[in-house]
């Protein structure tokens, strides 16, 4: 097994940014950042606008002189605190949605995203808003950026064209004079030296059955493990992987032929080519439950949520309107175990608990997991498939 993740090597492209082998100031990867406290008073440039450069532009706002969040595209920011406080990921991820987005197609589901998010803030207004749709690239978690943006502690700006000694000339003309710093956000690129041909790794694109096996092995005794990029938990799909992996090894689960195997990895890289803007930040996207309930039904774990409508109509209800969960995989299968049941029910308490540290009267009409709208769209859901 392999699970040296995808965050492995800084990808720097300097030859991008003409002028910055003049540069004065300092400039480094983002892998190199410690904390704010050295920017003080500076004036400071962040390149890119995924994850780190989303975090390290807030961050830095509050010792630096200004900021200067520097993008090609843009970006849609989501927050991770949703409605009524609850975590933005158990929000988005139950079966309800999934199967609800599957049914609506991806322009509905683009609106619905996008909607959501301009509502928290207008990305126009703020500079933020890209030319691509919400799902075509990996949106930026961030929950303090439109606040530094609207106290001015943070620019939002285009793309760079050339530096000079002491400043930044953008591709819009503007300019901006006494830099201090750069900090190239540019993420990062994988590859596996140690594994010589049997891996191959191009332009951050690497063909792997079901993103864990290579093809082209005369025995299945390789499996890369969390070589994903998911809008949702990467650990949760690891250990899935891992379930599948080690049933493949044992002998107790088969892999398809060869050419089966790269007919699949060839499709699955021409859908995301189409989902996703052209970039190698996008070469191993995955849907969370998409992933998740591909994976569960190859180690044999899948929750079969109809019958339960009728055995343990309580449990499909949170199977299908509560967040997919690992623990929904030990329900039954291989590695099943006597506690799950009880663990799926309890989750929204779990969720709650850390945060009550002083004890109130629960409002009846507060937030919940499950809403009476969630609750009303189920139930049409299940009529439509008995319906059927």
């Amino acid at each position: 097994l392999v699970c040296t993740g995808h965050h492995t090597d800084a990808h720097l492209p300097l030859e991008s940014f003409p002028g910055i082998e003049k540069f004065k100031g300092k400039y480094f990867h983002s892998r190199d950042y410690k904390n704010p406290v050295e920017f003080t008073g500076k004036r400071v440039i962040v390149i890119g606008i995924g994850n780190s450069g989303g975090d390290l532009a807030v961050e830095i706002s509050h010792t630096a002189k200004q900021v200067f969040l520097s993008t090609r595209r843009g970006a849609w920011i989501l927050n991770r605190v949703g409605k009524h406080g609850y975590p933005i990921d158990l929000l988005l991820s139950s079966r309800i949605m999934y199967y609800l987005s599957r049914i609506c197609g991806p322009s509905l589901k683009n609106n619905y995203m996008e909607k959501q998010m301009n509502q928290r803030f207008d990305h126009e207004m703020f500079g933020l808003k890209p030319k691509h749709r919400a799902l075509s690239q990996h949106p930026t978690v961030n929950d303090d950026l439109p606040n530094r943006i609207i106290a001015g502690l943070v620019k939002v700006k285009g793309n760079v064209k050339e530096f000079t000694e002491t400043a930044a000339v953008f591709e819009d003309g503007s300019r901006e004079d006494g830099i201090d710093v750069v900090i190239f956000a540019t993420g990062y690129s994988f590859a596996f030296p140690f594994l010589e041909d049997s891996v191959k790794v191009v332009k951050n694109k690497v063909s792997l059955y079901k993103k864990v096996f290579p093809p082209n092995l005369e025995k299945p005794t390789l499996a890369i493990i969390g070589l994903i990029q998911p809008l949702g938990a990467i650990m949760p799909i690891s250990e899935l992987q891992g379930r599948w992996a080690t049933q493949v090894f044992k002998g107790l689960k088969k892999l398809p032929s060869q050419s089966e195997m790269m007919a699949e990895i060839n499709k699955a890289r021409e859908e995301m080519a189409k989902r996703y803007v052209d970039s190698q930040r996008h070469t191993i996207q995955g849907d969370y439950i998409d992933t998740m309930e591909e994976i569960a039904d190859l180690v044999g774990v899948r929750p079969n949520i109809l019958p339960l409508v009728f055995t343990d109509p309580r449990l499909a209800l949170r199977l299908l309107l509560g967040p997919c969960t690992p623990v929904q995989y030990r329900l039954q299968g291989p590695g099943k175990w006597a506690g799950a049941r009880k663990t799926i029910l309890t989750t929204e308490d779990r969720v709650r608990k850390p945060l009550m540290t002083r004890v109130v009267e629960r409002d009846s009409s507060g937030g919940s997991l499950v809403t009476v709208r969630v609750l009303m769209l189920a139930v049409a859901f299940f009529a439509v498939i008995l319906a059927y």
